[in-house]
């Protein structure tokens, strides 16, 4: 069985190692670096997992997973570049994976050993709960074995897709923002219930429920239209499913016909839109350079 090294033990770093343990990894064949001691006997304590420092961990893995935040990527990346050129992994090429936000292909490949395999992915919070989408975008020297392999790590903590690295920052400003977006649809939601004369308790309980089986609607929706299975990829038709369902809840001259009225009229897709916009300008500026 291949071995996998976290680099970093937050909370993706946290929902991949949960992830893979709940896919019957065996513990034996993971191994985490943490920075932070109490972190680190945390981790150990609760997965029994071994922790190792960047370099140990690194060399040994077949696969290496930077889960550490952006700007720590400069402070880890020689250990694992030393680490990488005197690896012996069973005389399996390694594949580096960077889920940092904004930090390209580019650079890992200037760092590492000439031609070391790269792949970026873009998990989104929802990973935490199994629940998560993964877009993946191979290096230029990553094969289609490896991102199969790498996919099939992901599909652990959720449902995985692979796009060009050109559009992660738009990945990042709707699948990784995106849950924010939700979260706030339903804290606004939730108030206007309070408002309407609900309890705050039974406004919370009608929403959430209402977004969690709106949610399972829309994936056996596109499950049905896509001929998928439910939570394993994606649909290109969930877009066309979710306008179905819009429809069909709809009766004309309703009260659900009110009330999309009115956010039409406060001009709610013009809002959603600017701020994925906004999103990804800031993704793009966030971003770090092989230079």
């Amino acid at each position: 069985m291949a071995r996998i090294a976290i680099i970093g033990g937050g909370s993706m770093g946290e929902a991949l190692l949960a992830g893979l343990l709940r896919a019957g990894r065996q513990v034996r064949d993971l191994v985490v670096s943490e920075k932070t001691p109490e972190r680190a006997k945390y981790l150990s304590e609760k997965y029994s997992v071994q922790v190792a420092s960047v370099a140990d961990a690194a060399e040994h893995a077949n696969f290496v997973l930077i889960a550490v935040k952006p700007a720590d990527v400069e402070l880890v990346i020689g250990d694992v570049a030393e680490a990488a050129a005197k690896a012996e992994a069973d005389s399996a090429e390694q594949v580096f994976v960077s889920v940092a936000a904004g930090v390209p292909t580019s650079f890992y490949e200037s760092k590492l050993p000439a031609g070391a395999p790269v792949i970026r992915v873009m998990p989104n919070a929802p990973a935490l709960v199994g629940a998560g989408v993964s877009a993946l975008a191979p290096g230029r020297f990553a094969t289609a074995e490896q991102l199969k392999a790498v996919s099939e790590v992901f599909s652990c903590v959720g449902a995985v897709l692979t796009v060009a690295e050109g559009q992660l920052d738009a990945v990042t400003a709707v699948s990784g923002s995106g849950p924010a977006y939700f979260f706030l649809m339903v804290e606004a939601l939730v108030d206007a219930g309070v408002a309407a004369g609900l309890s705050r308790a039974v406004a919370t309980d009608l929403v959430v429920q209402t977004m969690a089986g709106s949610a399972a609607m829309l994936l056996e929706g596109g499950e049905q239209a896509s001929g998928g299975a439910a939570g394993s990829k994606p649909g290109t038709s969930v877009d066309t499913t979710a306008a179905q369902l819009r429809a069909t809840v709809t009766s004309p001259g309703g009260t659900t016909a009110a009330g999309l009225r009115e956010l039409e009229r406060g001009g709610l897709r013009a809002a959603v839109d600017n701020a994925v916009i906004a999103a990804k300008i800031r993704s793009e500026q966030l971003g770090i350079t092989s230079e």
